[in-house]
C-alpha cells in the first residue's frame, strides 16, 4: 500500500490538526486505513496491535509521526500500560477508535466455548474496557467511535456469535451517550459491510473459497463490489471531526447499501 498524503485545510471542519487519536487494532485492515486517514487529517495517531512486526510495518505506512504500542485489548493490564504511555507522552486523548476485534464462522452445532470466549472477549469485553480505561484521558467533547457490523442486524449462517457480539456493541453506544452526556463526549458506531481486509478473506479456508465468498458478497451489494478499507477510514474521520459535532449515538453504515435494501 503506497503512503500517500491528503492535505486538509486546518480551517476545515474535517481537520483534526492538533488532535490526539488512538486506534486499537490499527495494524491491518480497517484499523490501519483509519489510522492513516486520521493522520492525514492532521491527528497525532497511536495504534495498537498484538504482533510487533505487523505493528512496525503499519507505523511505517501511516507515517506522520504515528506511534505503535503492542497491546491486547482483552488484557486489562496491557490497556493500563497503553494509557499510561499515552498520558505520559501526549497528556490527553481527543479521539478513540475502539476497533480491535474479530471472529470466525461456526454453525450452531459446532460453536465451542473457546469461540464464545474469544469472540465476546475481543468484541465486547475488549471494547468495554478500552473505552472505560480511556475516560481519564479523554477530553470533554471527545469523539469515541466503535466498530459495528452489518451482521448485527441480519441473519447470517454460521456467524451467530460474531453477530451477537456486534449487536452488543451497538447497544453499548446507545447507553454510553447517556453516561457521558455531561462531558459532551460523542459515541458513534461505524458499520462496515463486506470490506476487502485480511479478516474477511481469512473467513474462507482456501483461495478458491475466498474468491467464492468475495464474489457472493459483491453480488449482495447494490454497488456491486466489495468495499475498500480507506472508505471506512474516511467515515471515521468524519465521525471524529467537528463536521459531525451533532452526530451522537448513531450508526454510520459504510456498506454500499447492503443493509439498506
Amino acid at each position: 500500500m503506497a503512503n500517500t498524503t491528503t492535505t486538509i485545510n486546518s480551517n476545515s471542519p474535517f481537520s483534526l490538526a492538533d488532535k490526539i487519536a488512538l486506534v486499537t487494532g490499527g495494524s491491518s485492515g480497517i484499523g490501519l486505513a483509519s489510522a492513516r486517514a486520521l493522520a492525514e487529517a492532521g491527528a497525532r495517531v497511536y495504534i495498537t496491535g498484538r504482533r510487533q512486526a505487523e505493528l512496525d510495518a503499519a507505523v511505517a505506512q501511516i507515517g506522520h509521526g504515528a506511534v505503535g504500542v503492542r497491546s491486547d485489548a482483552t488484557r486489562l493490564d496491557e490497556l493500563d500500560a497503553l494509557y499510561a504511555r499515552i498520558g505520559a507522552e501526549a497528556g490527553r486523548l481527543d479521539i478513540l477508535f475502539a476497533n480491535a476485534g474479530g471472529g470466525d464462522m461456526l454453525p450452531l452445532g459446532a460453536i465451542t466455548e473457546q469461540q464464545v470466549d474469544d469472540t465476546l472477549g475481543r468484541n465486547v469485553k475488549g471494547v468495554i474496557f478500552t473505552v472505560q480505561k480511556a475516560l481519564p484521558l479523554l477530553v470533554d467533547g471527545a469523539s469515541i467511535i466503535l466498530t459495528g457490523s452489518t451482521a448485527a442486524g441480519t441473519g447470517t449462517p454460521a456467524f451467530s456469535v460474531y453477530a451477537a457480539s456486534k449487536a452488543a456493541v451497538r447497544s453499548l453506544a446507545r447507553s454510553w451517550v447517556l453516561d457521558l452526556k455531561e462531558r459532551g463526549i460523542r459515541v458513534n458506531v461505524v458499520v462496515p459491510g463486506p470490506i476487502h481486509t485480511p479478516g474477511l478473506v481469512d473467513l474462507a479456508p482456501t483461495p478458491e473459497a475466498q474468491q467464492g465468498l468475495l464474489g457472493y458478497l459483491a453480488g449482495q451489494i447494490p454497488l456491486g463490489r466489495i468495499g475498500r478499507p480507506q472508505e471506512v477510514g474516511q467515515a471515521v474521520v468524519f465521525l471524529a471531526s467537528e463536521a459531525a459535532s451533532f452526530v451522537n449515538g448513531s450508526e454510520l453504515f459504510v456498506d454500499g447499501g447492503m443493509a439498506q435494501v
